[in-house]
């Protein structure tokens, strides 16, 4: 019982930080941007809030700070991608470059370096009490809370039960109809990147001060690309998209208690379990029932810029 409570808790915590950076890319590529600078954007947090908490030790200040180093370098994005309409598969591997090479020459100074204030515990009575599961996930830190509960069920409500909603997905759409409508397509999709922008670099800070609480030169190692991917199997939906990154979260738990327990079985094949389940998941959607592939498809306008003049 004991391995199970610790592999549920090592899998919340570690699905957290993949679930945090999908929501974001979900905003996004509703909205009809795909946004494939998100690794960049989670070194560039995991630093920020690293580098907050020296400054003064706060974790929630640490966090807030890399909400805002993502908002910034997501309007950056918005403006290029949706007002000047470059390409943005290249502006999502630029700002995935630029923000590696940032993070990676800033962050010399913090290498190694533990953060002075991390996100603790927090027990939720009665339900801490409960067998397994209440020790895994009823006493995890309040970003945890966050994430699995209250961003994934609000952003569903607002997405698919709101007008606001309805308007956010006809932009991802059919952007000329959306127009025509008397919505603003350009305001809602640099709005959304930018949103989504800043979550995927709170995934970063996430992942330093509540996960492994220290900086190193690659700490991110690949999660951006795996979060990118886990939207394409989660059907573009915000709750499929949690759920997503808790089944690889539980992936990535497995491998750390097969090291811890010395499985027979080679160390660098368990750490690579999270990215031969990502090929795999991939896969799901194609090989899949059509009724699945038409639940899953992508929105119809995703990657293409919209010329306001030729709709």
């Amino acid at each position: 019982m004991d391995l199970l409570t610790g592999l549920l808790t090592t899998a919340f915590l570690a699905g957290g930080v993949l679930a945090l950076a999908a929501l974001g890319e979900v905003l996004a590529e509703r909205v009809g941007v795909v946004n494939l600078g998100v690794e960049g954007l989670m070194a560039m947090g995991a630093l920020t809030g690293i580098a907050a908490t020296t400054i003064y030790p706060s974790p929630t200040l640490g966090f807030l700070a890399a909400l805002l180093v993502g908002a910034f370098f997501g309007a950056i994005f918005a403006a290029a991608t949706v007002l000047l309409r470059a390409n943005q598969v290249l502006c999502g591997l630029a700002l995935t470059l630029m923000g590696n090479g940032i993070a990676s020459s800033i962050g010399r100074a913090y290498s190694g370096m533990p953060a002075r204030a991390t996100f603790p515990g927090i027990e939720i009575p009665l339900l801490s009490n409960l067998p397994i599961l209440g020790k895994a996930f009823f006493s995890q830190n309040i970003l945890v809370y966050l994430i699995y509960i209250i961003l994934p069920i609000a952003l569903s409500y607002i997405m698919f039960r709101t007008r606001h909603g309805l308007n956010l997905r006809a932009v991802g759409e059919n952007p000329a109809a959306a127009d025509a409508a008397g919505i603003s397509v350009n305001l809602i999709r640099c709005t959304y990147v930018t949103a989504g922008s800043a979550l995927a670099a709170g995934a970063g800070a996430y992942l330093t001060l509540a996960f492994v609480p220290s900086w190193s030169d690659g700490v991110i190692a690949g999660r951006g690309w795996i979060a990118v991917a886990l939207v394409i199997f989660a059907g573009y939906r915000p709750i499929a998209a949690v759920l997503s990154g808790l089944l690889f979260g539980l992936i990535t738990a497995i491998g750390f208690v097969g090291q811890a327990r010395g499985w027979p079985i080679a160390p660098a094949f368990l750490s690579m379990l999270p990215y031969l389940g990502t090929m795999a998941f991939i896969i799901v959607p194609v090989l899949a029932w059509q009724r699945m592939r038409r639940i899953m498809a992508a929105p119809a306008a995703i990657g293409l810029p919209y010329y306001r003049d030729v709709r």
